[in-house]
């Protein structure tokens, strides 16, 4: 999963538009669309006490790859990953976890199927604009991430040339074990807290 930048003087509709129109031309075909949704909980303030420590982030997501089930990720902690059913259990726990309604974002787009390669190219949106542009290729035959990174730097070259990105770092942790679900939601969860983070900076220099 990576960030692709908006083309110089494009829009992000029009940046998406060129990406799409590559892969169309190398061949691949569109397979229906997709969409993941990531929502902020913080600690409850009441359940802090009064050492002045700092709360810790949850964030519950959503991807229609794996529409039964919900994932819950603490930054640089465990991914838990539960049924559907899990969203009415965070209203039960409000008094431990706040939902930071204003920090919803989504990756919403189309999915393209090419040989044995899923490529999911979405629009991140926070409310009502556009944020950014998500990439998200998969080599579906295999299932060790290390064995088939060179193969997919070669097909994303074919399509993301110069924004090809580099090695995800949780392919850092897992080296020859098994790759799944909640591997792409942690680089889902990564690349929305980068988005995030570079909408703040414009903010802070107005004062």
């Amino acid at each position: 999963v990576a960030q692709v930048p908006v083309a110089e003087g494009k829009s992000v509709q029009q940046t998406v538009e060129i990406l799409t129109r590559k892969l169309e031309v190398l061949g691949a075909e569109k397979q229906g669309t997709f969409c993941v949704d990531c929502e902020t909980y913080h600690t409850a303030a009441s359940t802090l006490g009064s050492q002045g420590q700092t709360g810790k982030l949850m964030y519950v997501m959503h991807n229609s790859e794996y529409p039964l089930s919900c994932f819950a990720l603490f930054e640089n902690g465990p991914c838990l990953i539960a049924d559907a059913n899990f969203d009415i259990l965070m209203v039960k726990l409000k008094g431990f976890f706040q939902n930071a309604k204003a920090n919803k974002i989504e990756s919403r787009g189309t999915r393209y199927q090419y040989c044995d390669f899923l490529v999911k190219v979405g629009t991140v949106t926070m409310g009502p604009s556009a944020r950014g542009i998500s990439v998200e290729v998969e080599y579906c035959p295999c299932v060790i991430a290390n064995d088939c990174w060179n193969l997919l730097m070669e097909f994303m070259q074919s399509f993301m040339g110069s924004h090809t990105p580099g090695i995800p770092s949780v392919f850092g942790t897992k080296h020859d074990s098994t790759y799944g679900p909640a591997d792409t939601m942690v680089q889902y969860m990564e690349l929305f807290n980068k988005i995030r983070k570079q909408q703040q900076v414009p903010v802070a220099g107005i004062r």
